[in-house]
This record gives structure tokens, C-alpha cells and sequence, in this order.
């Protein structure tokens, strides 16, 4: 720790500050890690799992939903953590950049998961030790980063916040469209190309062939988020780094005004847990479903080889790719073409935007319903029905998450804006432990037999749209007050950590 002061320079009050490269850098590579691990999840519980004596020890396909999502509500209940220790003790800054070690040796953990080398006994031990470890990382980390990067601006120049979040978002689904190409490929596909032509690399027994894809497949995202914890320690010296406030002044922030706006944050969260309850899903439940559709681009043209890849079928893994990449393509769209447009007939409020993704995400639920109608009935529809699913719930998810990011933060008393993010993030932890209840629910015949096929997805489909009802008429009693950083040298300072 240096003694000396640190303060922000001029120009990061008026125009774009020097650390957001760093933080855009660390939060792509950050999310190729997670999304990377996490798209590989399901299809891994449902077939990679062995015990300590090499037997098959797979999941059930309920099971390993469940599991999935308690894993996801984890990720998201550590916020909470995070975010106390920011706030209260260490800032935001070390917070981060501790807690994205632990994220480290989480991927570590899951890349040695391996019944032969002992240390973690079967791989459900493996499993559940990286897991824990990652959704404390990542869990912790996250309330920080999103808050950090809000702490950058000034009031000069927080009229850059809506597209400096547009561009952290972006960055999220970048990593994570790349990851979901990736890592897929790595786990299916890479064990038979080394296979064929460096066979030297590939172990001659049997589960060491087996394991040889999850191996790679899971110690590239933690590459990945070594890198990203590089890049954020490099922009220690340009960030504005807002210090800890202490027990007093938080506890102190969370009456009076502080504790209204608090108050009135808290129901648009519990509307949004719902969403994520239906959105997270499209990394579990929608995957499954995945394995008896038609996965080719091409379908049928492919009799003798002559379309190649476009007539291959698609990993299941890697059919979640079509969200990260709509992404890149709506978030752009909807802020220079959707809003403006749709802004010259009706005011586009952040309640507007959230309630139409709440709809199109019941839509995106009922097209899915329809799918897996079909399966039930023998059938095998086209994956790109799955797209369209997956086109509609990523309009949703902009018009919600994008939204309720940036909302969260400039709604948030000084004090405590890592706390708010941390609720807003406990929502989706919320939404997930609730996919994850009901899905331990259908285990138990009485109630299985009613949530079984299609009836399943008309079920989250169905909760969805009475939440968009029941919203809209809450959401004109949600008005809140805006806070931003006010960028003076006295407020900015804090000693430069090394």
C-alpha cells in the first residue's frame, strides 16, 4: 500500500475514463470463463461423472437441472458477500481482485477432476469443491464490477453510463459467444482430432480417453480467467478507486432516504427473479431439449456429405451460442433503432422496457412448450424453432437486464451501491433456486406427473405472464431518485494500491 493519494485525472470527468479498456477487458475474459464452464454443465453431470473406481456415476436429467441451477443461484447469492466486503472493508478494487483468485483455483479444481489422481475422490466431490469455489469467485466479484465500473464516472460525464453499460455488455456476451463455440468443440470433438493426429497426447486407457475433452474443455476457461485477472490488476493505477465506507456510514446509508429507495428496488427484484427463473433455463432445461431436435443449419440436404459442416448437427452446447451473438447484434440495435423509434410515440421508461421483456419472454416460453409438444409426440423439429425461442428471450433479456443493470446502479445511495447490485444479482440466485425447487418437486411422482413434457414449460411459461400482469400495475409506484458519483477530488480519493 502506498502512502500517497490517488486521485482521478481531469479528463475522466468529462470524457471516457482511462480504466474502462481494463475493466471491459477483464469482464470479456471473465465471462468466456464462466459461460465457457457453465455451457458444458448439464451435458457433463449427464455424462462424465465417474466414481472413484471408474463406474458411470451420471446424473438424471432432473438432477442434473436441479443441480445447475442451485450452482447458478450460488453464483448469484455471493454478490451479497462481495459486495459487504467492498463496501464495509476493502473496496472495491481488492474485493475483486482477491476474490477472482478463489475463481481461479475453482477452474483449477474442475480441470483435475479426475477419479485417478485421488486427491478429490469421486468426481461428484471434484464437482461440487470447483463449483463451490467458483460461485464464490464469481459470485463475489460480480455486485464490484458493475458498481466499479459506475464509480468511474463523474457527474460531467455520466451521460456516457448507458453506453459505457451497453459496451459492458456487450463484453459479457462476447466472451460468452466465443466460449460456447469453444469449449463444446473442445469436450465432443478435440479428443478425436488429437486422436488422429497426435495421437502421442491421447492417455491409452479407457477413462482417461473419457475425461480427455472435459480436461481441455474445462482448464481453457480457467485460462481465461487468469488472463482477466491480469488485465484488471494492470489498470490498478488508473481506476478511481471509491474507498470502503465502514459498518457506521453503510448501516447508516440504509435509513431515511437511503432505506426508501431500498425499499422500492426490492419489488422490481422479486418481478425479476422470475425471469431469471424462465431465462437461466435456456442453459439447462433448453440444452436437454437440444439433444432430439434436428441440430443441422442445413436439415436434409446432407445425404452425401455435400453441404459439410452446415449439414452437420450442431453440439447441444454449442446451440446456446445463439444468445451471446444476438446479443452483440440487439444491444446495438435496440439503443440506435428500437428506442429512438419507439421513444417518438410513447416515453420508453426503464418499467416499459422491463415489462415487454417480461412478455417476450413468456412468448419465448411458449414457443419451447410447442417444441417439446412435438417431441412428446415422436417428432423431431427443427433446432432453428429453438432459435427463434432463443431470438425473442434475448430481446427479453435486453430490454430487462441491460435495463435493471443500469437502473440498479443509479438508483443506489453512494454508500452502498456494491449492496444494491448485490440485490439486484440475488434475483437471479432467486429465480434459480426456484427452478431448482421445482425441479426437485417433479421428483416425487403426484406432482412429477403434472409437470412432465410439454406441460413443464406451459407451467414457467404461465408464471411468467402473471408477473407481467401483476407488474404492470405496480411498476407506476416504483418512481426512484437518481444517484451518481459527483467526481470531486475530496470524494474520488483513496490511497493507490500496488
Amino acid at each position: 500500500m502506498s502512502g500517497k493519494q490517488y486521485l482521478t485525472t481531469p479528463p475522466a470527468l468529462t470524457g471516457m475514463p482511462p480504466g474502462i479498456p481494463y475493466i471491459i477487458g477483464n469482464e470479456a475474459a471473465e465471462r468466456f470463463s464462466f459461460y465457457g464452464m457453465r455451457a458444458l454443465l448439464v451435458t457433463f453431470m449427464t455424462q462424465f461423472l465417474f466414481a472413484a473406481d471408474g463406474t458411470l456415476q451420471a446424473m438424471k436429467k432432473e438432477e442434473a437441472v436441479g443441480a445447475y441451477s442451485v450452482f447458478v443461484g450460488s453464483a448469484y447469492f455471493f454478490p451479497i458477500l462481495g459486495a459487504i466486503l467492498a463496501d464495509v472493508w476493502w473496496g472495491k478494487y481488492r474485493t475483486i481482485l482477491w476474490l477472482s483468485i478463489v475463481y481461479c483455483l475453482g477452474h483449477l479444481a474442475l480441470a483435475l477432476n479426475d477419479p485417478r489422481l485421488g486427491f478429490l475422490g469421486d468426481m461428484r466431490t471434484g464437482l461440487v469443491i470447483g463449483l463451490g469455489l467458483i460461485a464464490m469467485g464469481s459470485g463475489g466479484i460480480k455486485s464490484c464490477v458493475s458498481a466499479h465500473v459506475g464509480d468511474q464516472f463523474g457527474r460531467t460525464n455520466s451521460h456516457l453510463l448507458e453506453k459505457v453499460f451497453g459496451w459492458f455488455y456487450l463484453a459479457i456476451n462476447l466472451g460468452a459467444f466465443l466460449s460456447n463455440l469453444i469449449t463444446p468443440w473442445l469436450m465432443n470433438s478435440a479428443p478425436t482430432w488429437l486422436a488422429k493426429n497426435f495421437p502421442a497426447l491421447v492417455p491409452q486407457d479407457e477413462l482417461g480417453r473419457a475425461l480427455l475433452g472435459p480436461h481441455l474443455a474445462f482448464g481453457l476457461p480457467g485460462v481465461l480467467m487468469l488472463l482477466a485477472t491480469f488485465v484488471f490488476w494492470m489498470g490498478r493505477h488508473v481506476f478511481v478507486h471509491v474507498p470502503a465506507q465502514g459498518p457506521q456510514k453503510v448501516l447508516a446509508s440504509l435509513t431515511g432516504e437511503g432505506l426508501g429507495a431500498l425499499l422500492k428496488l426490492i419489488p422490481l427484484f422479486a418481478f425479476v427473479a422470475i425471469f431469471w427463473s424462465l431465462y437461466d433455463q435456456s442453459g439447462s432445461s433448453w440444452v436437454l431439449q437440444a439433444k432430439d431436435l434436428d441440430r443441422r443449419l442445413v436439415p436434409g440436404w446432407n445425404t452425401e456429405g455435400t453441404m459439410g459442416w452446415l449439414g452437420e448437427p450442431l453440439h447441444v452446447e454449442t446451440v446456446q451460442a445463439i444468445n451471446p451473438f444476438l446479443i452483440l447484434v440487439l444491444v446495438p440495435f435496440f439503443s440506435y433503432v428500437v428506442y429512438p423509434l419507439v421513444g417518438w410515440v410513447v416515453p420508453l421508461t426503464p418499467m416499459r422496457k422491463i415489462a415487454a421483456g417480461f412478455f417476450l419472454t413468456f412468448l419465448s416460453f411458449l414457443i419451447i412448450a410447442g417444441l417439446q409438444r412435438s417431441i412428446d409426440q415422436g417428432a423431431q423439429p427443427s433446432v432453428h424453432w429453438q432459435f427463434l425461442a432463443y431470438l425473442i428471450i434475448t430481446a427479453g433479456e435486453v430490454l430487462v437486464s441491460v435495463t435493471c443493470l443500469e437502473h440498479a446502479y443509479t438508483q443506489a445511495p453512494h454508500e452502498v451501491k456494491s449492496f444494491v447490485m448485490a440485490l439486484y444479482l440475488l434475483s437471479v440466485s432467486v429465480g434459480n433456486f426456484l427452478t431448482a425447487g421445482i425441479n426437485k418437486l417433479i421428483t416425487y411422482p403426484a406432482i412429477g406427473q403434472q409437470l412432465q413434457g410439454w406441460n413443464y414449460f406451459l407451467f414457467f411459461g404461465g408464471l411468467m405472464l402473471a408477473a407481467t400482469v401483476l407488474f404492470s400495475f405496480i411498476a407506476p409506484l416504483l418512481k426512484t431518485k437518481t444517484y451518481v458519483q459527483q467526481g470531486t477530488p475530496e470524494e474520488l480519493a483513496e490511497e493507490s494500491p500496488r
